[in-house]
């Protein structure tokens, strides 16, 4: 099931919507096997003058162990990482739900990490850097991190671009245009100096 449409705003476009990277799974899917193989080796070899209620515990500990690799799939199947053309989202959870997102004009840097198996597989870490309240957002087992990062920075490029556009105003600006835009919502108070300077190189950047 995807990312549900209706909680996008009128104007928003849904432009990417991953779930974790199957890597995740491994955790959950290898305790499963563990605590199948477990209860069959001790029900099938318990010694005979050993208490029943010991049964029970040992029967009662592979229950706890099995929902707790229950919990890690349905963790797997409920996440969403989702970027739109304003925003990027994180939404968790069934019956009790989580969600966080961070505004694409508050976004200063995406970096991303992977392990050499992890680069195999295409999954990877991503972190992306925020200002104000939102800091340091650490994500796990994502999906092609250097496509996400990628699209992250592109749908932060074209917001910013959206933002500092006045209505009616034509898309095929300059970079320095563009530029001396950044520098006018600066002075106004609208967006931070670091974000002014971060805004400033992924323009140069693009020349």
């Amino acid at each position: 099931m995807g990312f549900p449409k209706r909680l996008l705003a009128d104007h928003e476009k849904l432009v990417l919507d991953i779930r974790p990277h199957w890597i995740a799974l491994a955790g959950p899917v290898l305790l499963t096997v563990v605590i199948v193989a477990g209860e069959i080796l001790a029900f099938a070899y318990f010694p005979d003058d050993w208490p029943s209620w010991t049964r029970g515990a040992a029967l009662g500990g592979g229950l706890l162990l099995f929902a707790y690799a229950v919990r890690g799939f349905l963790a797997w199947v409920t996440s969403h990482f989702v970027v739109t053309s304003d925003r990027v989202i994180h939404r968790s959870g069934w019956l009790a739900k989580q969600s966080m997102e961070i505004p694409l004009e508050r976004v200063n840097d995406v970096s991303f990490h992977q392990t050499v198996f992890e680069r195999m597989v295409g999954a990877g870490d991503l972190v992306i850097e925020s200002g104000g309240e939102y800091g340091q957002n650490f994500f796990r087992d994502i999906r092609r991190p250097e496509h996400v990062q990628k699209t992250i920075y592109e749908m932060s490029e074209e917001n910013q671009n959206r933002m500092m556009r006045p209505p009616g105003e034509p898309e095929d600006e300059s970079t320095l245009d563009q530029i001396e835009r950044l520098a006018a919502l600066r002075e106004k108070g609208t967006i931070s100096e670091e974000e002014f300077e971060t805004q400033k190189r992924r323009l140069l950047g693009r020349l």
